[in-house]
């Protein structure tokens, strides 16, 4: 079943993570992953830098997850600094490890590098991808408004074009205020724009990584998750606690109103992602068994 139509019979849940930069990192994830397995996540998607520096690792994680673990892979492609050459090969070899799943992204700019110009935007990533073979694209999405547009009309265009150009399915930036997701799809209804959507989470289990992330986006913060990380900052165990619990509020509300999945940026710590999980996975069955019996879940049986 591809991802498109995972969405048709459930609730989903997926997550992320990065390529570790060192053996010892990559054979901890590998066994974290391993053990993870018992969630049965829908997918695990795997960032990759906008350069292209870490191909192989990427690549190689890719594979493990989809091949070994039997867990559909979704690999991150990053458009900015890389040609359609480029683009070519890494499809390629993709399709030799059987991994069908993609995210286009145009990814961040750096004060270094001129970008190749081959795609300056997610769309043209997407419309080039689409052309070269049987992939499930998928795009990001910016509920408060992606930092480089002019307004939110400007935005929803942008991403309108991105699902014109062959993305099936979004998942958004990470969010910490519901209530934000909740205009966004509004917005996203009003401009036709009618695939999948999920809600990225991050539990905040370090201050820092938060502030320096949230910094970089532009995220405003609601007053609930600044109180928590003011107040527990300094203890990490109190933090961990108070940050899944927020990520699991969050989730609870986001799953009984109908989103149509949650995409976990675990932050390459499979503890947060297990907690989580336990906390609401009778979320996801009781919604996903909904979906798939309607007329029972409406009450309209015999």
């Amino acid at each position: 079943m591809s991802l498109k139509d995972t969405f048709k019979h459930k609730t989903v849940f997926s997550l992320e993570v990065y390529p570790p930069k060192t053996a010892a990192s990559t054979k901890k994830l590998v066994n974290a992953l391993t053990g993870i397995k018992r969630i049965k996540p829908d997918f695990i998607s795997i960032t990759l830098g906008a350069g292209g520096s870490q191909n192989n690792n990427a690549l190689d994680l890719a594979s493990m997850i989809q091949n070994d673990l039997k867990i559909p892979a979704m690999a991150h492609i990053p458009g900015l600094y890389r040609s359609k050459e480029d683009v070519t090969a890494f499809l390629t070899e993709l399709k030799k490890h059987n991994i069908q799943n993609v995210l286009a992204l145009r990814g961040d700019r750096n004060d270094v590098d001129d970008p190749v110009g081959d795609f300056n935007h997610a769309s043209e990533l997407a419309e080039f991808i689409a052309k070269q073979g049987d992939f499930d694209i998928s795009g990001a999405c910016y509920p408060q408004k992606h930092p480089e547009s002019v307004d939110l009309v400007d935005d929803t265009l942008h991403l309108k074009q991105k699902v014109d150009n062959g993305v099936s399915h979004l998942i958004t930036q990470m969010v910490f205020d519901n209530q934000a997701f909740y205009d966004f799809k509004q917005r996203l209804e009003l401009a036709g724009i009618n695939v999948p959507v999920e809600v990225g989470i991050m539990p905040c289990t370090n201050r820092n990584q938060i502030k320096h992330i949230t910094e970089l986006s532009g995220i405003e913060m609601p007053k609930k998750f600044v109180a928590i990380m003011d107040r527990y900052a300094d203890n990490k165990e109190a933090m961990f606690d108070a940050g899944v619990a927020y990520a699991v509020d969050q989730i609870v509300d986001l799953v009984s109103n109908g989103v149509d999945g949650i995409h976990l940026y675990t932050m390459n710590n499979a503890e947060v992602a297990q907690r989580i999980w336990e906390a609401t996975h009778s979320l996801f069955e009781a919604t996903s068994y909904q979906i798939q019996h309607p007329s029972i879940a409406s009450g309209n049986h015999k």
